[in-house]
């Protein structure tokens, strides 16, 4: 995915097997370079690249602890510190890979129908168990709202939104600024978090374009020696501020879903908190970016899972409080905490392996056929996929 395209005419005259033009002379190294490229180029399908499924399971580990900390972080300051630099970056890198990975789309039917079919469906799906869940356990009053996302849905709403306008991003000429500008109009808009909780959908934005605008030369950027040395005292200037205002600042705030009028501010501190949260966000995933390995490892194939992850863990985090058990960790102090951490990351590892996914794929990524008319353009992929099975078997 890192592989930058090379331009045509810089080098006239043909190299020599197994040369390239950074190194001039073949190296001892060089036929078996000329050996993996060449496995690379007939490696059918693409593939994935390690860096992002790490970047994806490291990202939706941290929502969960997020998540396990939440009711025990009162009175806890040290917690309380950690609390509020993990929400500053988690949900934002989370969203920046998700908007990278949009680039592509556009209204295309199939993309569309994935869209719906991945996002929207899950969504009601979601909405309807979670809103039931917490009605059964005695915590939801009065009907069911579709358009009153519950706990971690609105992200799901978000996402549809954010990639059906992704289009719209790539046609205006200054599309950060303007999702910015949208950002501070939600920030200073009280009402805006009800229905669709459209607050938090555009005081996100930013991240999903700035995704968007992101190009693999940037990741690259991020994962060097360099950037992982200088993100060393960046995160311990973060900690340090956390501390600080941890006693003073409104948690609200990291949430990015009420107006400034609402959270007792003035209006004015809704831009201002906006384009400072941007700024440590972008900050603060960068330098988390710099550490996420690029190389395959034991949780590389959990990245595709995430999803699962992130919506299956609610129920739990939910079962666990409405039952007291964040109660009774909160009694052993720092153990407690401690335990309920590696307890987060645990469950939401499970949740994201491949057993779990095969059960709950019909909720996830439901096929839906019977929903859509089939494209002409699928139609003719189809048939050319059928008329070359036969010359496959054949070889």
């Amino acid at each position: 995915m890192f592989d930058a395209a090379s331009s045509p005419g810089q080098n006239p005259r043909p190299l020599p097997p197994a040369q390239s033009p950074a190194e001039g002379v073949p190296g001892p190294r060089a036929p078996q370079r000329a050996q993996e490229e060449q496995a690379k180029a007939v490696r059918p399908g693409k593939e994935r690249d390690p860096f992002f499924d790490n970047a994806k399971y490291l990202a939706i580990a941290l929502v969960a602890i997020g998540h396990s900390w939440s009711p025990l972080k009162t009175d806890h300051r040290a917690l309380e510190d950690l609390y509020n630099v993990v929400y500053t970056f988690h949900m934002p890198a989370f969203i920046v890979i998700s908007g990278y990975f949009s680039r592509s789309f556009d209204m295309r039917p199939d993309r569309v129908k994935r869209l719906v079919t991945g996002v929207a469906v899950p969504y009601v799906l979601f909405q309807l168990a979670y809103s039931l869940f917490k009605r059964y356990a005695g915590h939801m009053d009065g009907p069911i709202n579709l358009f009153s996302p519950y706990y971690l849905t609105w992200f799901l709403l978000a996402l549809f939104v954010w990639r059906m306008t992704s289009p719209l991003w790539k046609l205006v000429r200054w599309p950060l600024p303007i999702a910015l500008g949208l950002a501070m109009i939600g920030s200073v808009t009280p009402g805006v978090d009800g229905s669709l909780d459209f607050g938090r959908i555009l005081q996100f934005l930013p991240c999903f374009v700035l995704g968007l605008l992101l190009k693999p030369e940037h990741f690259t950027l991020m994962r060097t020696r360099r950037m992982r040395i200088l993100s060393l005292p960046v995160f311990a200037a973060a900690l340090a501020i956390g501390w600080w205002t941890a006693p003073h600042m409104n948690d609200n705030w990291f949430y990015r879903q009420n107006a400034a009028q609402e959270l007792g501010a003035p209006w004015w501190i809704g831009p201002l908190m906006t384009l400072a949260m941007f700024g440590c966000a972008v900050l603060l995933t960068a330098c988390f970016l710099a550490w996420v390995p690029g190389r395959r490892t034991w949780f590389t194939a959990l990245g595709a899972g995430t999803l699962y992850g992130y919506l299956l863990h609610g129920f739990v985090i939910k079962s666990v409080l409405f039952l007291g058990g964040f109660d009774i960790a909160q009694r052993y102090g720092d153990y407690g905490s401690a335990v309920v951490t590696v307890l987060a990351v645990a469950t939401v590892t499970l949740l994201c392996t491949k057993p779990v996914q095969r059960v709950f794929r019909f909720a996830m990524e439901p096929k839906m056929a019977w929903a859509f008319v089939q494209d002409a353009t699928e139609l003719a992929r189809e048939r050319q996929r059928k008329e070359r099975e036969p010359v496959k078997a054949g070889v």
